[in-house]
C-alpha cells in the first residue's frame, strides 16, 4: 500500500497540465498578478550578457527535460538558462530551478527575416532534467490538429513589459485573451496574409502580450481539466502591445506535434 501510494504521489508530481496552486480566474483583461506557481510550466529564458544573464523570453516545460519557446528568442552564438519554479524575478525564495540549455533545436523553416511566413517555435533539452515538484510541472501538448473555437477564454502569461514602452514586469502576469478564429483574424482590417493556419490568434484591443512575453504560453484549460499550451507567444502590434483588430499572434502548438515528437525522440 505504501509503496503504490508513492507511485501515486510521483505520478501525480509528474503529470501534466495539473497546477497544484490553480490559477485564480480573472476577467480582467489587462494584466493582473498570477497566483504564485499556478502556472508551474512558465520558465523564464535568459540569456548571457557576459558576465551577467538577464530575462529574454517567455517558454513552458513540456516535459521533465524539455522546453518550448519561439524561434525568435534563440540567436546563435548566445548562451542560454531556463529559470523555473520562477514567480517574482526580484526575490530568491528557494523555488526556483536554473538549468543550462543544452541543446537548442530551432524550426528548420524558421526564417528570422520573415516573422509572418510562420515555423516560430523552438525546443530547448536542458542539460539536467527538472526536479519536478508542485512549483515546477510540465503543460500539456494538445493533440496534433486540435483548435479551440472561437472566443475560447485562455490566458497568456509572462513577465513581458506592463504597456507600450514600459518595464519588464517582476511579478508573473497573466492576461485573459480570448481565442480569435482564423477567419477572423485573417481579415484585411485584421491581420491580413499575415496570419496562417499555423498560428492562433488571441486577445485584441486592451488585450495582449507585450515585449518579453515572447516565447511563452497560450494556456488553454481541456474539457477534461488539464491545461495545454496551445501557443507561443510569436508577433503583436509595431503600434503597440494593445492595438485594435491586432490580436496577439501565437505559433499554434498543434501544427507542430510531429516536429516536436521526432526532436524530443531523437535527442
Amino acid at each position: 500500500m505504501e509503496a503504490l501510494l508513492i507511485l501515486l504521489l510521483v505520478a501525480s508530481v509528474n503529470a501534466c497540465g495539473n497546477p497544484s496552486f490553480p490559477p485564480v480566474y480573472s476577467r480582467v483583461v489587462n494584466g493582473v498578478n498570477a497566483r504564485p506557481f499556478s502556472w508551474p510550466w512558465q520558465i523564464s529564458l535568459e540569456v548571457s550578457r557576459g558576465t551577467y544573464y538577464s530575462h529574454t523570453c517567455g517558454g513552458s516545460l513540456i516535459d521533465s527535460e524539455w522546453v518550448v519557446t519561439a524561434g525568435h528568442c534563440i540567436h546563435s552564438g548566445r548562451s542560454y538558462r531556463v529559470v523555473l519554479g520562477e514567480y517574482d524575478r526580484d526575490v530568491v525564495d528557494g523555488s526556483e530551478e536554473t538549468i543550462a540549455a543544452a541543446k537548442i533545436f530551432v524550426h528548420p523553416q524558421w526564417n528570422p527575416s520573415c516573422l509572418s511566413c510562420g515555423n516560430d517555435i523552438a525546443l530547448i533539452k536542458l542539460s539536467k532534467p527538472a526536479i519536478l515538484n508542485d512549483k515546477v510541472k510540465p503543460a500539456c501538448i494538445p493533440p496534433a490538429g486540435d483548435i479551440f473555437e472561437n472566443d475560447y477564454p485562455c490566458y497568456v502569461t509572462g513577465w513581458g513589459r506592463l504597456y507600450t514602452g514600459g518595464p519588464l514586469a517582476m511579478k508573473l502576469q497573466q492576461a485573459l485573451l480570448p481565442v480569435v478564429d482564423h477567419q477572423t483574424c485573417s481579415q484585411s482590417d485584421w491581420w491580413g496574409n499575415s496570419v496562417r493556419t499555423t498560428m492562433v490568434c488571441a486577445g485584441g484591443y486592451e488585450m495582449s502580450g507585450c515585449n518579453g512575453d515572447s516565447g511563452g504560453p497560450l494556456n488553454c484549460q481541456g474539457a477534461n481539466g488539464l491545461w495545454y499550451v496551445y501557443g507561443v507567444v510569436s508577433f503583436g502590434s509595431s503600434r503597440g502591445c494593445n492595438t485594435l483588430h491586432k490580436p496577439t499572434v501565437f505559433t499554434r502548438v498543434s501544427a507542430f506535434n510531429s516536429w516536436i515528437d521526432s526532436t524530443m525522440a531523437s535527442n
